[in-house]
């Protein structure tokens, strides 16, 4: 066995943590129930596909489309539910599916910010299904009762309450526990074999007169041909409108999926039991719809003595003709009460006993409500476990050995009985197709994305899946949404989107390994490929900064520093919780630094000023002035830092710093960092109002040339609208900074020349970073002089500034790192505010050099 398997056959055996409620589970004694894939998927998919559509619905349907075009309504809708099949049963092979049914699949997919969204949708069209199937059993019990003469209200009322009635006792059910829910189930499931059986034993038996009367006749050709083409009556009645109310009628699919925490084995589970429940109830669908069409009429009387006596037809119209009935007046007057095309209970009136149909619709309606109300609490109480939403996570206990979740079966049962006072079974069949058809689409499309990554962990054991039979799947239910009620679909993806921007804003806390982790992996790493064939260009120019912090909130303003000029997001939260545009790097040298890949590698390298490098030991200042050509930038920053009240470090660039002045010295021109900088710092928000005040060097012959050039350079690229004069030294400050410079410095001296006796070698070997003499006189001549009159300068224009840029000194390569620290230290003595050094590498980075 090669290691690559071995491997693999490890990481397929890893255990995946169950997202249940653990202390529900563990502290029960007995274990919970668990279901099979007959019991558990198959016949609770075909029970919820088996819904009063069926029996309601169906045959009024083959009235307006005729039976070709009612098999196509059936068959396009078992191609979107059985390529979502396909795509749901290869996610779940995946790996472990628990509870959450199609949201846990979807979220796990394609992240939270798509999952949040389809599992509230998702949980709410469950709970618009319980009402849809509700209802259509109330209105079967109203006629009922109105056969007996019996009358509540009156006709709309009575479905309401009996609605209303019926999903309380089904509530009652489900807090039950899922034992007595799968007993009922079975027992629907064997009253809708019989009910099957009662009916098409009926449509072989010789129809009585009465049944004639009914539009009635049994198989025949004549009956089967003039029903084939659509008749459509009514002006809201098209192809479409009837696919949007037969479309609810294939939801049942997930049925099983939803409950994947109470199968026993899910991965097994659900792609056997859905794929077998679509296989028969589409055999079921279409056998009822060819054989209904062929044995009734459109229209009929139900009028006995509308029988024809010998051969006379004058005046006779319709199909009736033929067949010895004159249904003549009704259809002319439209007053027909019978056939396909006016009656609802036309399967009760074919099959061989009447009440047996009845009791088919009750078993079917009951059964889907039932399924669909026990459906939307799993998923729901999945969805608040993972606190994506706020004031959700009250519904997320669960109760029980089976972690039944209670509290969601009761907000369910509120929304479904809010809906059943519609009373309207269309309607509420219109809406449902568009919440479905939305969570069709995005299953489909978690399968397509998780394909296209090519991640490693997408391995499902379910191989008969394409990832462009999903993709088609997603693009055909989007389009199917509009094409049915374009207005519900905007509605539907008006919320999904607000529900995407809200997760999407408040980044949760999760890591779910989802696609779409993998396809920005892929899309980084495509880029940053492409990137590295192109060459650099000054108007694209962009600080990437190595900021070296050590453990980041030890160097706070370091990083706030960074945040202030970099892209737009809260600086803080880069060392706080590793959110925004910044990578951690723990190095295992302090001389190592991390240097990206390709175009992303650092340009600007951001370190702190070693404030305390006097007490320091003189190797930890020795590589301290780095020779740091391979960056455009060099910046030095003097932390300042202070403890709030809660012991949480605060930093000057975490506030606003409303009409501040910013000085920038302009020493000489390395490409123009040291405008850019400042710049991108009064872009943010806690810098907007500020000032730039920009200082220049020069004497005063080429004073007027110098300045002119100068707010040329400012206005073209930076839209500055203040500068100062140019400045020149105020010798009167020299003998003060002097002073204080030689203070410095002295510690790091080796006072050679004076010491008679000693040679200079002698007293390298016991202090080899000291500065000798001579070193410190070639010095003084040609830098020293400079940056203290530098210094003298800041003093008097920059006393009481509130942010202060200057351009960092080039160390030459045989300067003391001591000598070079006096410098620094020298150059920023006095001020009271954050002190930023830049320095470029002469590579241009302001794009009025490429005008």
């Amino acid at each position: 066995m090669d290691v690559a398997s071995t491997m693999t056959d490890s990481v397929n055996s890893l255990p995946v943590i169950d997202i249940g409620n653990e202390e529900s589970q563990g502290s029960q004694g007995k274990a919970p129930v668990r279901f099979g894939w007959v019991t558990g998927v198959m016949m609770r998919c075909m029970l919820n596909i088996w819904g009063v559509i069926l029996f309601l619905r169906l045959s009024w349907i083959i009235s307006q489309a005729g039976i070709l075009l009612t098999c196509l309504i059936i068959l396009m809708s078992v191609v979107v539910t059985s390529v979502t099949a396909l795509s749901i049963s290869a996610i779940a092979t995946n790996g472990r599916v628990t509870s959450g049914g199609a949201y846990f699949m979807i979220s796990r997919s394609l992240g939270p910010e798509i999952g949040g969204p389809i599992g509230m949708v998702f949980s709410f069209a469950n709970a618009l299904a319980c009402a849809l199937n509700t209802v259509g059993f109330a209105e079967v019990v109203r006629d009922l009762m109105q056969e007996f003469g019996v009358v509540m209200i009156d006709k709309d009322n009575d479905v309401r309450i009996v609605g209303v009635i019926t999903v309380t006792l089904l509530l009652l059910i489900s807090l039950a526990g899922m034992e007595w829910e799968s007993k009922a189930q079975i027992f629907f499931f064997t009253v809708l074999m019989v009910s099957f059986s009662n009916y098409f034993v009926g449509t072989f038996l010789p129809p009585s007169p009465e049944k004639q009367a009914m539009g009635i006749f049994g198989y025949r050709s004549e009956v089967f041909i003039s029903n084939l083409k659509p008749d459509w009556r009514g002006n809201d009645n098209d192809f479409f409108q009837m696919f949007a109310i037969f479309f609810p009628s294939a939801i049942g699919i997930l049925s099983g999926a939803n409950i994947s925490g109470d199968l026993k084995d899910p991965a097994t589970a659900i792609p056997k039991g859905t794929l077998m429940a679509i296989l028969l109830t589409t055999i079921s669908y279409l056998a009822i719809s060819v054989t209904v069409g062929s044995c009734v009429m459109r229209d009929a009387s139900g009028n006995i003595s509308d029988i024809l006596t010998g051969n006379i037809t004058d005046g006779c119209v319709g199909l009736g003709c033929n067949l010895g009935w004159n249904f003549t007046e009704c259809i002319q007057s439209q007053s027909c009460e019978y056939g396909l095309a006016n009656n609802l209970k036309v399967l009760g009136q074919v099959s061989g006993f009447y009440y047996l149909i009845t009791a088919g619709v009750f078993a079917a309606s009951l059964s889907s409500a039932l399924g669909f109300l026990v459906s939307a609490p799993k998923v729901f109480q999945c969805l608040c476990r993972d606190n994506l939403y706020p004031y959700i996570g009250f519904f997320a206990k669960g109760y029980g050995k089976n972690d039944e979740p209670l509290r969601a079966y009761l907000l369910c049962y509120i929304i479904a009985a809010a809906f059943i006072l519609i009373g309207k079974l269309n309607t509420i069949a219109a809406l449902i197709s568009n919440f479905f058809l939305c969570s069709y689409c995005l299953i489909n499309f978690s399968c397509f994305h998780a394909s296209i990554t090519n991640s490693p962990g997408w391995r499902p054991s379910f191989h008969y899946y394409s990832k462009w039979t999903a993709l088609f799947g997603a693009v055909i239910s989007v389009v199917l949404m509009f094409m049915l009620t374009w207005w519900a679909a905007l509605v539907t993806f008006s919320i999904i989107i607000f529900l995407f921007g809200y997760v999407n804003y408040n980044k949760p806390k999760v890591n779910w390994g989802s696609s779409v982790q993998a396809g920005t992996y892929n899309m980084a790493l495509s880029y940053s490929v492409s990137l590295s064939g192109v060459e650099d260009h000054v108007k694209n120019f962009r600080p990437q900064c190595l900021v070296l912090t050590g453990p980041p909130n030890q160097r706070p303003a370091l990083v706030d520093f960074v945040g202030s000029f970099h892209q737009a997001y809260k600086p803080h939260d880069l060392w706080r919780h590793n959110h925004g545009q910044s990578f951690s790097v723990n190095n295992l040298h302090p001389t190592l630094y991390a240097t990206g890949l390709g175009k992303l590698k650092p340009n600007t390298l951001v370190m702190g000023f070693k404030t305390n490098w006097k007490d320091s030991s003189p190797e930890s200042i020795e590589d301290y002035p780095l020779k740091a050509y391979s960056f455009s930038c060099y910046i030095t920053v003097d932390d300042i830092s202070s403890k709030g009240d809660s012991d949480q470090i605060k930093t000057v660039f975490q506030n606003d710093q409303g009409k501040k002045t910013i000085d920038v010295y302009w020493i000489a021109d390395d490409g123009g960092l040291t405008l850019l900088v400042p710049y991108l710092l009064t872009r943010r928000k806690n810098w907007r109002s500020s000032k730039v005040r920009v200082f220049i060097v020069g004497d005063e012959q080429n004073m007027e040339e110098g300045r002119n050039d100068f707010c040329t350079l400012c206005e073209v690229s930076l839209s500055l609208s203040i500068y100062s004069s140019l400045i020149s030294d105020p010798l009167f400050l020299f003998p003060l900074s002097l002073s204080r410079f030689l203070d410095s410095v002295a510690p790091f001296r080796l006072f050679d020349e004076q010491q008679e006796g000693v040679s200079l070698e002698e007293l390298r070997q016991s202090a080899p970073w000291k500065i000798s003499d001579k070193e410190f006189e070639a010095f003084k001549l040609k830098v020293t002089i400079c940056f203290i009159c530098s210094c003298c300068a800041v003093l008097l224009c920059s006393c009481k500034c509130d942010g202060f840029s200057r351009s960092l000194p080039v160390p030459e390569s045989d300067c003391p790192s001591a000598l070079y620290m006096a410098w620094l230290d020298t150059l920023t003595c006095g001020l009271h505010c954050p002190a930023v050094l830049i320095r470029g590498n002469q590579q241009n980075v302001l794009t009025f050099y490429c005008q």
